[in-house]
Parts: structure tokens; sequence; C-alpha cells
């Protein structure tokens, strides 16, 4: 009986499957014409530079009106963010402060998804002994 084109074939794919070849997916804020800016949805952001596991859970925290963009709460999932805006929003039991400094292309590893922000939260620092 002849195969009939449903499963898997060698077709499309590249030589090394998943390599470490992949280019870096951000879009850096310097460079543009001002106004030019990329934007991306706020949940997606969110997704791609790993505050939230699923977008699902990122667009629920933003329409709970958890989110502040540049000081003012946020309730749509589909709120535009870009190079420059600064969001406030709860992980756990702390109150993130994060600068956006570029919008990624796609949802990679964390060191791709850290070049996405620049935490403006002040360090945590642990009490010192003393002797």
């Amino acid at each position: 009986m002849a195969k009939t084109g449903g499963g898997r074939s060698g077709a499309g794919k590249t030589k090394g499957g998943r390599g470490g070849d992949a280019p870096v997916s951000l879009v850096p804020a310097s460079g543009i014409r001002a106004g030019s800016e990329p934007k991306l949805r706020l949940d997606k952001w969110l997704w791609q530079a790993r505050f939230f596991k699923t977008r699902t859970l990122a667009a629920l925290v933003i329409e709970e009106g958890h989110i502040r963009v540049n000081g003012t709460p946020v309730s749509r999932p589909s709120r535009e963010v870009g190079p420059g805006d600064v969001l406030t929003f709860p992980q756990g039991r702390n109150i993130r402060l994060i600068r956006v400094l570029g919008t990624g292309v796609r949802r990679g590893p964390a060191s791709e998804a850290q070049a996405l922000f620049l935490d403006l939260d002040a360090p945590v620092v642990t009490p010192q002994r003393l002797e």
C-alpha cells in the first residue's frame, strides 16, 4: 500500500534542527527614527520577556487591572508597548518595575528575554550578620 502524505516528512527541515545559530530576536530602540519605534501587544511582550508562562495568564492579569504602563492602569491586553515604556506589575510577592528596552520577534531563551527589559527595582539586600 502506498503511503499518503499524512505523516512527517523530511521536506522543509533544516539540517541540524534547532541549533544555536538562531539570530537574536531583539529589535533595539537605538537607531530607529522618532515615532517609528516598534510596538507590541502588552500581553505578548510580557510573555516574550518571560514574566508570565502563557499569554492567557498575562492577559488575565492585565484585564484585572493589575498592570500600569507609564503610571496609568491598563485593562486591555491589546495595549501596545515599546522601548522606553515603564511597566509596574505584581509578580509573586514582589512588585516589578520594568523599563522596556526592545520588542522581540519570538519567545526565545531566557538570555534573549533579559535583553528586552531593564529591571528598575532596587536590588534585594540581605542583612549582614552581626559578629
